[in-house]
């Protein structure tokens, strides 16, 4: 795959989607894992029969739907769990991600990867990896505020996440979305002038 693919990672309330947004507005592609797993996840969705299979009707919606919120409080206190439903979800994702790619046809596609320095097997389809970061109070007040979660539990997740000094080590790129949304664009827009300019010398 000879694409120019920016992968783009942060912790939770960062602003990962605000920042995709931004970029494809400008004429970027971008392909997001959450966008995916809630596509398989959704009624009808083709993790479905698996996740009931394993799991059990207490954890789909009378819609056919994922319940998230009580599979996201299980498999956060049930570890085995987790590796199960990861099991389940990491193959199905990897390859809506890899059709995605191989069917972009934008100058250059952010791939959006909540987990992209635990999960590891996208770093080699990268070119740079750009990671969006803010102070730690800020991630909890914007997570707590827009997901059925109390600040406990956005901290909790804060937790078992990659630290943000790690995240930033293995960037090439850092976007910190500390401020108003009119700063976000004009780094946005800066960076996109950037990555256009590289996916051009590229190819």
């Amino acid at each position: 795959m000879s694409k120019f693919i920016v992968g783009v990672t942060g912790g939770i309330g960062s602003g990962k989607s605000t920042v995709a947004e931004l970029f494809a507005k400008l004429g970027a592609g971008v392909v997001d894992t959450d966008a995916i797993s809630r596509q398989l996840t959704s009624p009808g969705g083709a993790a479905i029969p698996a996740i009931r299979d394993k799991f059990g009707e207490a954890f789909i919606n009378e819609d056919g739907s994922l319940n998230r919120t009580v599979m996201r409080d299980y498999v956060f206190n049930h570890p085995p769990a987790r590796k199960q439903l990861e099991r389940i979800m990491h193959a199905m994702i990897r390859d809506a991600v890899h059709a995605a790619l191989e069917a972009a046809t934008q100058p250059y596609v952010l791939l959006v990867v909540p987990l992209l320095i635990e999960v590891g097997s996208y770093r080699p389809l990268l070119s740079r990896v750009l990671v969006v970061d803010c102070e730690e109070e800020l991630q909890v007040q914007r997570a707590a505020a827009r997901r059925d979660m109390t600040p406990e539990a956005v901290k909790a997740i804060m937790a078992a996440q990659t630290d943000r000094k790690t995240r930033l080590r293995v960037a090439d790129d850092v976007i910190e979305n500390n401020g108003d949304l009119t700063s976000l664009e004009s780094v946005v827009r800066s960076l996109d002038r950037q990555y256009r300019a590289m996916a051009s010398g590229a190819n």
